[in-house]
């Protein structure tokens, strides 16, 4: 990520105290001691847990991994966050996805805390024996702070419910007779998992923006009609065409949300373009999506790159280099990849108005300024692709109910819970000339402020 929670957390707290309707009980001296308490507080971890996971390769070579576990804050709830596998893992990293987890739980009102966890690996370097003693060790080594009440970890990029049940499974070995299911979440159905969880990201990041474009363009469209917000005017512009969208990454998130555009009844949309680590893949009149993600699901995940290929999909495409995507004429851009990749040096090439973030900080700090004045719409991370932690949390009340969902009720769950969040910030964004993300963000600080305050934690 490219600019520090930390910074992040400190200019909300500038905005928070000056503004007199919150925590009116602090005043004066006790009020500016008090938020320099915040800042202490919320811009550093509780606990970073950093081991070199010992793995014997299929070669019989022993290899040593850097792991990571980071629980940044624990005010609402156990700590929550996935672990990742991927080769550009690091302390600053973790540390900073950690403190995200912190705040995006705090504006959805997850019962929740922040954690993140990490391994310095491409998993598609290692077979499937290796990858499961890399979860066992994991396990092994972060055990004593892993648990159901303590800190939950979740899949995030290169894991999935395969790696969240292995790790579950040594959990439980290690723990013999103690509550175990849901000391990970993210799990197969078959293990205790539940019902949407795969799909609850991809879904929650197409649904910010059809909320958005449909439920409150119109519901609000008389008091927009008449702002001078230059982000009023572009939403409403986009309002009832037919929206050209492109999806940056095809995984389990991309994928999902490109598969919800096509079939949304409530908006008009074509998937024009997808990406993945290898192409970009175009069609003017739209991508058969369906097709798509039927041959990825037997291709281990990549998109087709050649024309054989695309004719075994039944695909028709022009087939583009991967970063091609970003920089297309058309109206959404979704990113679903990775983080950094719009930035300072390619921003001015991009053509979207409207970007939704289903990947943490795919947009930097200087990109997301340059867009948002000239009147783009963002909407961010914290706030599109919370849909992962949602149902996460259905699945641990459903483990320690052992009563399980339907896949309809864990749906309307989520979208409930989401639609509870927007309420609050669509408004506040077009009312503080604040981008959504800074909405956001001061929205989670303001609940987390008031919980430390109140447990008498500022002093």
């Amino acid at each position: 990520m490219s600019v520090l929670m930390s910074e992040i957390i400190g200019r909300s707290l500038d905005d928070l105290l000056e503004e007199p309707t919150f925590l009116t009980e602090l005043k004066d001296g006790y009020r500016e001691k008090a938020f320099k308490s915040l800042a202490a507080i919320l811009s550093t971890p509780n606990h970073v847990h950093k081991a070199f996971l010992r793995i014997v390769l299929e070669n019989d070579e022993v290899v040593r991994i850097p792991a990571y576990r980071i629980q940044h804050n624990n005010t609402l709830g156990p700590y929550k966050g996935g672990i990742r596998f991927h080769e550009s893992v690091n302390e600053d990293e973790v540390v900073n996805l950690a403190a995200l987890m912190t705040l995006k739980n705090a504006l959805h009102e997850v019962p929740f805390g922040g954690g993140k966890g990490g391994v310095a690996i491409n998993p598609r370097e290692y077979d499937v024996r290796e990858l499961y003693q890399i979860c066992k060790k994991y396990v092994q080594y972060f055990s004593d702070i892993l648990g159901p009440d303590k800190d939950i970890p979740a899949p995030d990029a290169g894991t999935g419910e395969r790696e969240m049940n292995w790790m579950m499974s040594e959990y439980k070995s290690i723990r013999p007779g103690q509550r175990y299911r849901g000391s990970f979440t993210g799990k197969s159905v078959m293990n205790g998992g539940s019902l949407g969880r795969r799909e609850a990201t991809g879904k929650g990041v197409y649904f910010t923006l059809r909320y958005f474009l449909k439920d409150y363009l119109t519901e609000n469209q008389q008091q927009l009609s008449e702002s001078d917000n230059p982000i009023a005017q572009t939403a409403l512009a986009y309002r009832d065409r037919k929206l050209k969208l492109a999806v940056q990454g095809f995984g389990n998130v991309g994928s999902v949300a490109a598969l919800e555009a096509v079939h949304c009844d409530h908006l008009s949309n074509q998937v024009v373009a997808v990406s993945d680590r290898n192409v970009t893949l175009y069609h003017p009149e739209g991508l058969n999506i369906p097709a798509l993600v039927q041959f990825t699901a037997m291709n281990r995940g990549d998109l087709p790159q050649t024309a054989e290929e695309l004719a075994e999909a039944g695909v028709q495409a022009e087939v583009l280099d991967r970063e091609d995507i970003l920089y297309m004429d058309v109206d959404v851009l979704v990113l679903a990849a990775l983080e950094n990749q719009i930035h300072q040096d390619n921003v001015s090439r991009v053509q979207a108005r409207i970007m939704v973030e289903g990947a943490n900080a795919p947009i930097t700090e200087e990109a997301d300024t340059m867009l948002t004045q000239q009147g783009a719409i963002i909407i961010p991370d914290i706030l599109a692709n919370a849909g992962g932690v949602i149902v996460s949390y259905l699945e641990w009340l459903q483990g320690r109910e052992t009563q399980f969902y339907s896949e309809d009720e864990v749906f309307k769950q989520l979208f409930d819970k989401m639609s509870t969040t927007m309420k609050a910030v669509y408004p506040a964004y077009m009312g503080t000339g604040k981008s959504l993300r800074q909405v956001c963000y001061n929205q989670a600080i303001m609940k987390l402020s008031a919980n430390l305050y109140l447990q008498g934690k500022l002093f």
